[in-house]
């Protein structure tokens, strides 16, 4: 595999309102690679989640409406699930969903994702917006940026190597 940049824990984290959070990252690979890496059930088991995370469900329906769940078992913590509904997919530039956080149901958000490709640099923004200022700091203060950088560095790894082999 050959990395063009090792970009590992680049990715930035932003809190630009109470009910936001924004995260910024950038990847050495074309937008359309990064997108599927993003919606691809076979190559999302790949970087999203931690090492040790045992898949369980990866359901992707990629489509307006449809919906997409992720369940994880983790080491000392069970089952950990994640589900949304499409709302939007402008590929491979733009995908709006849902998420929700199986363990506190009540505090979903709405994801807008865009990919912009510049010169073979594809700069990737997630901003997450939740619909109160407790669920945005709950979000914030689980965690989260450490093992969103976790999952980000797998997936620079994952476009990398699925270039090197087209």
């Amino acid at each position: 595999m050959t990395v063009t940049r090792n970009r590992h824990g680049s990715a930035t984290v932003a809190l630009p309102s109470d009910l936001e959070i924004v995260i910024v990252r950038q990847f050495d690979a074309p937008a359309a690679l990064v997108f599927k890496a993003c919606t691809t059930p076979e190559l999302v088991k790949r970087w999203w989640g931690f090492n040790s995370s045992e898949w369980k469900v990866c359901d992707i329906d990629l489509r307006v409406g449809g919906t997409w769940r992720y369940v994880t078992h983790e080491q000392g913590y069970g089952d950990v699930g994640f589900h949304g509904e499409y709302r939007e997919i402008d590929a491979p530039r733009r995908i709006v969903t849902t998420e929700v956080f199986e363990g506190f149901p009540d505090a979903g958000a709405v994801n807008t994702v865009t990919f912009d490709e510049v010169d073979g640099v594809t700069t990737m923004t997630t901003v997450v917006l939740h619909s109160r200022k407790e669920h945005r700091d709950g979000h914030i203060n689980s965690g989260m940026e450490k093992g969103m950088q976790v999952c980000m560095n797998r997936l620079e790894n994952l476009v990398a190597e699925l270039e090197s082999a087209a």
